[in-house]
């Protein structure tokens, strides 16, 4: 029982980050048609795409058999952080790093599974060059992952 009381707080992080992805994407989805851009400032724009894709729109123009590959990837990688975290609740560098990429790797799951597409909707740009759209689950990913890598570096060996 102890355990699960040390479990929440990661769950917690977790359903933060899915229910503001789906929010900002639902507030875009009202907002913007597709393919719109609201420029932000001369480096940022909110725009409205739908990758079929991974992080960065990667294996988007695939055809489409790339949506049921990234549905199964995201569920069995998300039953992986789950375990991990229950198996390992105090570790709190490692635990806050999985949460956000489980509540990244969800958020993008439901659009997935509901939409058949992510909605991404924050570009960044500077003159001819654009970073691929993203959204706040692509983020919280890309934030985990640098807090394992952290916590992969100051961990001892062995």
């Amino acid at each position: 029982m102890h355990k699960l009381r040390l479990v929440w707080p990661w769950l917690a992080v977790s359903a933060v980050v899915i229910a503001l992805d789906l929010y900002t994407k639902h507030l875009i989805q009202q907002s913007l048609s597709y393919g719109q851009h609201l420029p932000i400032t001369g480096f940022f724009d909110l725009v409205r795409y739908h990758n079929t894709g991974a992080a960065f729109s990667f294996l988007a123009q695939a055809g489409g058999w790339q949506q049921g590959f990234f549905t199964a990837v995201s569920s069995l990688a998300s039953v992986v952080m789950l375990v991990l975290i229950l198996k390992q609740p105090q570790q709190r560098l490692f635990c806050l790093g999985l949460s956000l990429v489980l509540g990244g790797a969800l958020g993008n799951l439901y659009d997935r599974l509901t939409l058949g597409y992510v909605v991404d909707f924050l570009l960044v740009y500077y003159q001819q060059w654009a970073w691929p759209a993203f959204n706040v689950a692509d983020s919280a990913i890309c934030g985990g992952v640098a807090l394992l890598m952290l916590d992969s570096v100051k961990r001892p060996a062995g």
